[in-house]
C-alpha cells in the first residue's frame, strides 16, 4: 500500500490531499492536524468526491502524528484555522523533531512557500539527509513562468522547457540561454524585449496560491513513490552547487523513492551566474 502523509490540514493541505487523491498514483492519504475533526473532515470531504472525481483513493484524517509510520513520503503543509498557516519556523522545527521518529526513511517534501528555514533546520539540526529534504513550492512558480512564455510565444505550455534558480524569497533568475520551445532556443524564438517583460513579472509570481503550490506537491510525491526518476525544479540544501554549501536554493532535481537522486545546475553565461549568486546571497 502507497500512503502519503500530509501534515497541516489547512487550505494547503487539503489541496495536496485533493490532488494525490485525484492523481491515483497512492493508495492512501493521511491527514494530520492538531484539530482532529478538521483532518477527519476535510478527509471525508474529499473521500466522497470519489465517484465524481472519479477517484477510489483512501482517505483519513487524524490528530496522531504516530499514525504515518510506513509511509512512503511525507508533504509538510500548514495548519487548519482562519487563516491556516505554513508549518515553519521553531514551530516547524519542533513539529519535525516529533514527526520524524515514526517517518523512517521517507523523503519529506515542503509543500509551503515560506519553509525554506524549516527545511534548512531539519538538515542542520535534525542532521536528516538532504536528499530526503525537498521543497516542491518552485516547481509551482516554474509552471507559472512556462505559461507566461507560453502566451508570449502563441504555444502550448508543454511545449515550454525551462527551469528557475534562486532562493526564496530573496530572488530567483531564469536561465534563458538554457531554455527551449518546441526544441528550438527560446532565445531564438522570443525577443530580448519579450525575455525582458517577463524577467519584470517574475517576482510578483512568488508566492504561488495554495491550488498550485498543492498541486506541485502532489507532482514531487507521486514522483517519488512511483520511483520514476522524473526531474522537478525543488528547493534544496546545496552541496556545492553553484560554489554554494549549506545554504538552501532552488535547482533541477532527479528524485526516486528515497528521495533526490541527484542535482543538475546547468551551465550558465556570465551575466545568469552573476544574477544566481547574489539571489543565493
Amino acid at each position: 500500500m502507497l500512503t502519503v502523509c500530509v501534515i497541516g490540514a489547512g487550505e494547503l493541505g487539503g489541496a495536496v490531499a485533493h490532488a494525490l487523491a485525484r492523481g491515483g498514483r497512492v493508495t492512501r492519504v493521511v491527514l494530520v492536524d492538531d484539530a482532529a475533526s478538521v483532518a477527519a473532515g476535510k478527509a471525508l470531504d474529499i473521500q466522497q468526491s470519489g465517484p465524481i472525481g472519479p477517484f477510489d483513493t483512501r482517505l483519513e484524517g487524524t490528530s496522531d502524528l504516530s499514525q504515518v509510520a510506513g509511509a512512503s513520503v511525507c508533504v509538510v503543509a500548514d495548519r487548519s484555522g482562519r487563516p491556516s498557516t505554513e508549518w515553519q519556523d521553531e514551530d516547524g522545527a519542533a513539529m519535525l523533531r516529533r514527526l520524524t521518529p515514526h517517518l523512517a526513511a521517507a523523503p519529506i517534501v515542503f509543500a509551503g512557500a515560506s519553509q525554506a528555514g524549516v527545511l534548512l533546520a531539519a538538515s542542520r539540526d535534525l542532521h536528516i539527509g538532504r536528499e530526503r529534504l525537498m521543497g516542491s513550492a518552485p516547481d509551482a512558480l516554474t509552471a507559472a513562468v512556462k505559461s507566461m512564455v507560453a502566451l508570449e510565444a502563441g504555444c502550448s505550455p508543454t511545449e515550454v522547457g525551462l527551469t528557475v534558480l534562486g532562493a526564496p524569497p530573496r530572488g530567483f533568475v531564469v536561465p534563458w540561454s538554457e531554455a527551449s520551445i518546441g526544441g528550438y532556443s527560446l532565445e531564438r524564438v522570443l525577443a530580448q524585449v519579450q525575455l525582458t517583460r517577463i524577467d519584470a513579472r517574475l517576482a510578483g509570481l512568488w508566492p504561488p496560491g495554495p491550488f498550485a503550490l498543492g498541486l506541485a506537491a502532489a507532482r514531487v510525491a507521486e514522483g517519488l513513490v512511483t520511483t520514476s526518476r522524473r526531474t522537478f525544479t525543488l528547493l534544496t540544501v546545496l552541496a556545492g552547487e553553484f560554489g554554494v554549501r549549506g545554504r538552501v536554493g532552488v535547482v533541477p532535481a532527479t528524485v526516486s523513492g528515497s528521495g533526490i537522486v541527484h542535482t543538475r545546475a546547468p551551465t550558465l553565461n556570465t551575466r545568469e551566474r552573476v544574477r544566481v549568486e547574489n539571489a543565493l546571497g
